[in-house]
């Protein structure tokens, strides 16, 4: 259990919040049906290599944030208000995103290319550190979560492992659901404003119940 509780977490978190249509996804999906599935793995490998990183930083900021209370009662206050106000947002002021056909992947010449390409993109997406930090801080509140060196090390594997597994589903079956796809796209603001919105309330009654 102590092995398989990391991982299987680190899977499940990573693969939710990777599985929305998205930059790194889409991408990879894109270079599969124009240069191949190889290159397309290429890509994600390069991508994974990048959530390895980030995931560790990540997990380690909340380690020290873990040691302090007093600045994670702040923290999830502030993230309450933020959250509250992108859910908002997202639900009824952001406008749907047009979907743009055509060529917007620019021909890459080798696989090399593709790999720093795949590393370059999911680094400008910074999402997922603030994602895990809430994630690990969260968890370990109820116990799920420790921040020792074995159970961090295989989430962080768990964390690669979800989100190349996700990569690699668009890559293999994006074709056969590109019109799910389109749906997604096209209703992404109110996927995104449920999960802030579902974020808000679980803030908001861990807040109530440690007053």
């Amino acid at each position: 259990m102590e092995i398989l509780l990391p991982l299987l977490l680190g899977f499940v978190m990573s693969s939710i919040g990777v599985a929305l249509p998205g930059l790194l996804n889409m991408t990879a999906a894109k270079i599969s049906l124009k240069e191949g599935r190889q290159r397309a793995l290429v890509f994600a490998l390069g991508a994974s290599v990048v959530v390895f990183f980030q995931t560790y930083i990540a997990v380690s900021f909340a380690k020290f944030l873990n040691s302090r209370p007093d600045i994670i009662a702040i923290l999830e206050e502030t993230g309450l208000v933020i959250f509250s106000i992108l859910t908002l947002y997202f639900l009824f002021i952001a406008k749907k995103k047009k979907i743009k056909k055509g060529k917007d992947i620019v021909k890459l010449k080798s696989r090399t290319s593709n790999f720093f390409l795949g590393a370059l993109l999911s680094a400008l997406n910074f999402f997922p550190i603030p994602y895990y930090v809430f994630i690990s801080v969260s968890f370990s509140a109820y116990k799920y979560f420790y921040f020792t060196n074995l159970f961090v090390s295989l989430f962080v594997i768990g964390v690669v492992v979800g989100s190349f597994s996700i990569f690699y589903l668009y890559i293999v079956f994006f074709k056969k659901l590109e019109h799910k796809a389109d749906f997604f796209m096209k209703n992404v603001n109110y996927f995104i404003g449920g999960v802030t919105g579902l974020v808000s309330v679980l803030t908001l009654i861990r807040i109530l119940r440690s007053q």
